[in-house]
């Protein structure tokens, strides 16, 4: 099987078009077409559906396509490797990180490889931890920092901290009289609350919560998008429950938002910190691993990272050092 023929069907099916594919691998259209021809005489089965609209794949052909980028990848890994010069980190690195996780570590992570490791590129995938973990299960992903401690159990993985969930209103919003800084559970299901669906983790951690004391939300809107649902809270159509990295303004909390803690309850969500078996993790990816969790710790230590508390072994490593 040719190499470039798998490079091929991988582009065609992420543009979704031959004619897209083309004039991305500047391969005539005619030309590209014979060369997946080969490569579906080869298989044995069909592996792509044309349309007026553009192609898809067949099942057959998704299969092919998850396995093919993993082996992509793996090769340009590879190649990356054993073409850097000595005693140098290059390559790419892929880490799967949540939106929430993304306003309190993506900045900050990416300044500290690009200092240090300037010939590490560093791709940041963004998504719900349900999407992460399927990628990181397709070799898609190096790191992804997930919200359950079996979430791939052949996996390593390694705890890192526990985020404490509050309800947020904008900082004049009348939902809350202005002095408080803390509710009850049965008060914040008395308001019209923004939340992520019912697929999504922390969705279902909060809905345990309320309904383990007979609580029903008063739920008006569900967004998976953080960016849309924030939006729609600053606008004072409700209220959301989300930690705190959700109100991140550069490295502090935003002043333009309230976040109020439960009085009866210790709402929390733990993240560990998921990466590829030992033996396809890049020497790259093990740099990243590393300053990931030495970023998190930072930001944990120092207030950046607000309503955190760093979990076994990463909290056992600062007592160390300060010791």
């Amino acid at each position: 099987m040719d190499l470039r023929q798998l490079r091929y069907f991988v582009t065609i099916v992420e543009s979704g078009s031959l004619a897209k594919a083309s004039r991305q691998l500047f391969i005539a259209q005619p030309a590209l077409s014979q060369q997946i021809a080969k490569l579906e005489a080869e298989v044995g089965k069909p592996l792509l559906v044309r349309t007026a609209r553009g192609v898809t794949p067949t099942e057959n052909g998704t299969a092919l396509h998850h396995h093919a980028r993993f082996m992509l990848r793996q090769l340009d890994q590879a190649l990356s490797i054993a073409r850097q010069e000595p005693g140098t980190v290059h390559g790419m690195v892929s880490v799967g990180l949540a939106a929430t996780t993304v306003c309190a570590v993506g900045v900050p992570l990416v300044q500290t490889i690009r200092e240090r490791y300037p010939g590490v590129v560093l791709n940041v995938v963004e998504g719900m931890s349900g999407h992460l973990t399927q990628m990181m299960q397709l070799g898609q992903l190096d790191l992804s920092i997930l919200f359950s401690r079996d979430a791939i159990a052949d996996l390593p993985s390694e705890p890192l901290l526990a985020e404490e969930l509050v309800v947020i209103v904008p900082r004049h919003s009348t939902l809350v009289p202005p002095r408080r800084t803390r509710l009850t559970v049965a008060e914040a299901a008395e308001l019209p609350l923004i939340l992520p669906t019912g697929i999504h983790g922390l969705r279902r951690r909060i809905t345990t919560e309320f309904e383990r004391r007979n609580l029903a939300m008063r739920v008006v809107a569900e967004i998976d998008s953080l960016s849309l649902l924030m939006a729609c809270v600053r606008r004072g159509m409700g209220a959301t429950i989300k930690p705190m990295s959700a109100a991140l303004a550069g490295d502090t909390l935003s002043p333009e938002w309230r976040c109020l803690s439960f009085s009866d309850a210790h709402l929390t969500r733990s993240s560990y910190l998921y990466s590829v078996v030992p033996e396809r993790l890049s020497p790259a990816a093990a740099a990243v691993r590393t300053e990931l969790r030495e970023t998190v710790r930072m930001l944990a230590q120092t207030g950046r990272w607000p309503g955190v508390e760093l979990l076994a072994p990463a909290a056992a490593r600062v007592e160390k050092e300060a010791a």
